[in-house]
């Protein structure tokens, strides 16, 4: 990948221009982590990338940006650039084009997020965020108050950083969050979930999560019950969606809301109970035990014991039973089979062909025969 991205780099510059990696894979390279984030800064425009690169597109041209394909990656050029002013506390209202990398870095985020490599591989280094990387240490490029007033999804953005790294946030960071930490009101919800999930999937999550109540910003970003996430082990995302309650408020598509609802079901309900088991399946059980302070080893194997999984495991089909009871297909099939699950799964019905049969004539036969009669 890195192979990839130098000779882009190096046809960047063989037309005059300078060319950099910059950002998310320096950083991940320097720290031995597996990355696909590669940003590219230049001093070319976006209209002289589009001449060097025919099949790159223009996604975000106000903002200088080019994305790039090749060998079936995405990299995004962005011009070096002198961001004038913010607006709402998010995007610049304007930018200005440069020459200077240096000038480029200065409007970046964080000090290990400005770290360059050139077309030749060599590192270039100049806001010391390598000696950071070395230190553990998220600190921010210039003041920390100017650089989350110019963009408040940085607050999260820190939190991030030092979750997924195991990093300490630099005391000047954590002052100016705890300054303008209710800034991050104005993001979107749609933001603020992209950020969370990276913090909630990561390894280090509880780290992440103490770093937010320590923060205040469980407040500001109107996740109740965060604390309880940190009594609980393995729960993953999606439990820890279902204990911070914000599914009013945040945007879930359907199979997350389903998810959320059936955890919530399981959680009013018995995690042990076979058919609850058998209805909401091993994953959202052990989900719902673990929030309940289950060993979900038990939930576990209560789960295998089950004498059948699905509809499928049972020995009969419809086509099995109407030919018992002599009828043919309607509504009733679904009651009748329903009945047959839940004995079987309760153990007071055997999987088996005979026993069903048996079962079906004896409860079902006299009901059908009156209503063939009638």
């Amino acid at each position: 990948m890195q192979d990839i991205a130098l000779k882009i780099l190096k046809k960047i510059t063989s037309r005059g221009f300078k060319a950099y990696v910059v950002g998310g894979f320096v950083r991940d390279s320097l720290l031995d982590i597996d990355s696909k984030d590669i940003d590219i800064t230049t001093n070319a425009t976006p209209k002289e990338i589009k001449e060097i690169f025919e099949e790159s597109c223009l996604p975000c041209e106000d903002y200088g940006a080019v994305k790039v394909e090749k060998h079936g990656l995405q990299f995004e050029i962005t011009t070096f650039r002198r961001e004038i002013q913010y607006d709402d506390h998010r995007k610049p209202v304007e930018i200005k084009y440069i020459d200077d990398l240096y000038e480029d870095l200065l409007r970046r985020d964080f000090t290990i997020n400005t770290i360059c490599m050139d077309e030749n591989g060599e590192i270039i280094d100049y806001l010391n965020g390598r000696e950071d990387l070395e230190n553990k240490l998220i600190r921010t490029v210039g003041k920390a108050k100017e650089r989350f007033e110019e963009d408040s999804l940085r607050i999260l953005r820190a939190v991030r950083f030092a979750t997924i790294l195991d990093f300490s946030l630099d005391q000047e960071i954590i002052d100016a969050i705890l300054e303008v930490r209710s800034s991050v009101k104005n993001l979107s919800y749609y933001r603020k979930k992209m950020e969370l999930e990276k913090i909630f999937t990561s390894p280090n999550y509880k780290n992440g999560i103490k770093l937010l109540l320590e923060l205040g910003l469980d407040k500001e970003l109107e996740l109740q019950n965060l604390d309880k996430v940190l009594e609980t082990d393995k729960i993953g995302l999606m439990g820890i969606w279902t204990i911070v309650n914000v599914q009013d408020k945040y945007p879930f598509n359907k199979n997350e809301m389903d998810m959320i609802r059936d955890i919530n079901h399981v959680i009013g309900d018995n995690p042990f109970d076979e058919m609850v088991l058998y209805q909401y399946g091993l994953y959202v059980n052990s989900v719902a035990g673990e929030i309940q302070g289950y060993d979900i080893k038990d939930i576990t194997e209560a789960y295998a014991s089950l004498p059948i999984k699905s509809r499928k495991d049972i020995v009969m089909d419809a086509e099995s039973i109407m030919e018992v009871l002599g009828i043919s297909p309607g509504e009733y099939l679904k009651n009748i089979f329903e009945d047959i699950e839940r004995e079987i799964l309760y153990r007071r019905l055997e999987n088996d062909k005979k026993a069903i049969s048996e079962y079906v004539i004896q409860k079902y036969k006299k009901e059908v025969d009156y209503e063939k009669n009638i």
